[in-house]
């Protein structure tokens, strides 16, 4: 009989850890799933439009969801000027799903049926709002049902952070939303213009926070402003960006550097594999502006440059 009570409990407490051990999988797995942010304006139809159109990458793979409404718009993006209330409408949505560590980030905008509604943002200001804000190594997807400026979608992403215990910092998510203003803003006012691409200003900007992550957070004003008109000569721009423009990038890096953004060490690395994403997704720009004689002439230069403030700071 005791041999029998004993068996008994070596049974009971096997299945127990089996369950244990289980859950402690499927915890896992859930923390490790792709969020869908969904706006709390969209109609039944449009929730389902949306889910759809986001999921589409994922092959048929699990995911999560989570709704975004007024009180997250006041939350994430009214400390850096905007003026949503709890009563705000949001239709624009997004999923975020972690890749690799050094993957960086990626960002595609999604057609929903068939129509691009995201007007004003452009998926390279959403990675480098994304890289400030302090998101690492991740595919994003985002969308909207009906169309809108789509300053407001990564508000989801910043809120699927929070959902699992990895809260942004406040600062840094002013300085990326800021950011992507200034730059939306400044490819507006070039638009059409020879010899000008929101790829090309974007990708000027990571080169900026990559020299900038090289040098750390001591890096200082004057320093920020050599960094920008290299990489705005290196990225053929110098005649297209006037004075103007190219004052407001330089506060936009100052802002970044000011929000503790270059304080983590994955910084640099994520601008540079941000550089490589926007360079490999514009190739056909960048074939024409990268050649031999324009890397010697702007690119070496800056390099030596580079590598002097590395090693003085490093």
């Amino acid at each position: 009989m005791k041999k029998a009570k004993t068996i008994l409990t070596i049974i009971v407490t096997l299945f127990f850890s089996i369950l244990t051990i289980n859950g402690f999988q499927q915890s896992v797995r859930a923390e490790n799933l792709p969020i869908v942010s969904l706006g709390t304006s969209l109609t039944a139809n449009q929730r389902s439009g949306t889910v759809k159109t986001l999921i589409a990458p994922l092959n048929s793979a699990s995911y999560q969801t989570t709704t975004i409404n007024g009180s997250d718009l006041v939350k994430y993006l009214n400390p850096s000027g905007s003026n949503f209330t709890t009563n705000s409408g949001v239709w624009s949505s997004a999923m975020i799903q972690k890749t690799s560590a050094g993957s960086g980030i990626n960002v595609r905008i999604l057609p929903y049926e068939g129509h691009n509604n995201i007007t004003t943002i452009t998926a390279d200001q959403y990675k480098n709002a994304a890289l400030t804000a302090g998101i690492t190594d991740a595919n994003i997807y985002v969308t909207s049902a009906i169309p809108i400026d789509g300053s407001g979608a990564l508000a989801g992403v910043y809120a699927a952070y929070s959902k699992h215990g990895e809260e942004l910092s406040q600062n840094q998510v002013n300085a990326a939303q800021d950011e992507m203003g200034t730059l939306s803003k400044i490819t507006k006012e070039n638009k059409n213009k020879d010899g000008y691409s929101d790829a090309q200003l974007n990708n000027a900007v990571a080169g900026a926070k990559q020299e900038m992550g090289k040098i750390g957070n001591n890096v200082s004003d004057s320093q920020i402003h050599d960094i920008v008109n290299n990489q705005i000569n290196i990225n053929h721009l110098g005649n297209v960006i006037n004075d103007n423009q190219k004052q407001q990038i330089i506060n936009i890096l100052i802002e970044i550097r000011n929000s503790g953004a270059l304080k983590d060490n994955h910084f640099k690395d994520q601008a540079g594999e941000l550089s490589k994403n926007i360079e490999k997704n514009a190739k056909g720009i960048f074939d024409k502006i990268n050649t031999p004689e324009n890397q010697n002439l702007f690119e070496q230069l800056w390099h030596n440059i580079s590598d002097f403030f590395s090693h003085l700071f490093g």
